[in-house]
């Protein structure tokens, strides 16, 4: 065991103290692990449009002080009682979902939505006592999704630390953790376009460029971006795009400009924004007979989803995927070898690196649309 070991870690933490307002290197303490939790050492953490959305808490239940971040990667620094599969010194990817691997879910070969560990995006402590790790002269700083990334020292279930091969860069694989498996796992796990098939993506930001990367991966002959933003179009190209539409272009919804384009619709689509309109789009532009639509983006929770039920009965089907059904422990360090392998690109879906000092900087880029991942180097 590390010297550290059993004791409270005083370290630097990225705070956000209140709701849009701009985080605030703290210096925090961090608790030893109780039962069945892991301290890790972060190295490298990369912002994702989660954590922004949940900054700014415009459409859900404000929770603040809190401690953002949750895609990253670091070092098991010291282990709680009952933990067996993971001890210091580990590379190891933390993960905003988990798996128990008792629950039927983690026992089911369909499902990755564990019972204990799935998302819980209101809850800022951990699930064994109800308490926070963190702390600011003896008052509690908040959790988020269970990871907490923007801080130095973080505490995380066993169940949502996924242990990957220690040669992998953790600067690069860290982006795994959350938005790439997330868009390239509903595309080769979810849709599974055909060789040859046209897949239509709606939203080209990180997790659509990586919807897009899968539908390369698999074969598909036309990839057609959609987006509002034409900025947008030509670094998707990297990504395999070969077509593009702006919705804004057209009088007619971009479903039917779909289908002219593609003689009756597209074989395979994947919805990564979260808007409503958008969602109900991809559903309707996949091909009746065969199509098959995934909805990946998160809705506001007031949405409702409206079609006309014949759409279902021409047997086009409409499926949802969370975290791109892979399984965090089981799967991610997979994910991990795919990169080592050469058979998944990172590096072109990482277009800034700043400083942790700098981290508010991350931010301003991902609000003016300006990045894909942001690394944020923790030494700094």
């Amino acid at each position: 065991m590390s010297s550290t070991a059993g004791q409270v870690i005083k370290c630097r933490a990225a705070v956000s103290w209140e709701a849009g307002k701009p985080l605030v290197i703290e210096e925090v303490e961090v608790a030893p692990p109780k039962a069945m939790e892991v301290r890790l050492k972060i190295l490298y953490t990369s912002l994702c449009h989660t954590d922004v959305y949940f900054w700014e808490a415009k459409g859900q239940t404000p929770v603040f002080p809190r401690i953002f971040g949750h895609e990253a990667g670091g070092i098991v620094e010291s282990v709680g009682e009952g933990v067996t599969d993971l001890a210091p010194g580990d590379h190891v990817l933390p993960i905003f979902t988990g798996e128990c691997r008792e629950c039927a879910h983690c026992k089911s070969e369909d499902s990755n939505m564990c019972d204990l560990l799935r998302i819980n995006t209101d809850r800022g402590v951990m699930i064994s006592d109800g308490q926070s790790r963190f702390s600011i002269n003896g008052k509690p700083i908040y959790h988020f999704l269970g990871t907490s990334t923007f801080s130095e020292y973080t505490v995380l279930h066993v169940g949502c630390v996924a242990k990957i091969n220690p040669a992998a860069p953790l600067d690069k694989v860290c982006v795994i953790s959350c938005g790439i498996s997330t868009g390239y796992g509903a595309t080769v796990n979810v849709a599974r376009p055909p060789k040859g098939s046209t897949v239509a993506v709606f939203g080209l930001g990180a997790v659509g460029l990586a919807a897009a990367e899968g539908a390369r991966a698999s074969g598909a002959s036309r990839i057609i971006g959609v987006d509002l933003n034409p900025k947008r179009f030509e670094e998707a190209k990297k990504f395999g795009v070969t077509e593009f539409v702006n919705p804004a272009d057209h009088k007619k919804p971009v479903q039917e400009v779909l289908a002219e384009m593609t003689n009756g619709g597209v074989d395979r689509s994947v919805e990564c924004t979260g808007n409503i309109n958008a969602m109900i789009s991809a559903f309707e532009c996949v091909h009746d007979g065969w199509g098959v639509a995934v909805l990946v983006g998160v809705p506001h929770k007031d949405a409702e989803f409206k079609t006309h039920p014949v759409n279902f009965l021409n047997e086009r089907t409409l499926k949802g995927t969370f975290f791109g059904n892979y399984k965090p422990r089981t799967d991610i360090p997979g994910v991990v070898e795919k990169y080592m392998n050469k058979e998944l690109e990172l590096d072109k879906f990482i277009t800034h690196s700043v400083p942790f000092s700098e981290i508010n900087k991350a931010f301003d880029l991902m609000l003016k649309g300006e990045s894909l991942r942001c690394i944020i180097r923790m030494d700094g």
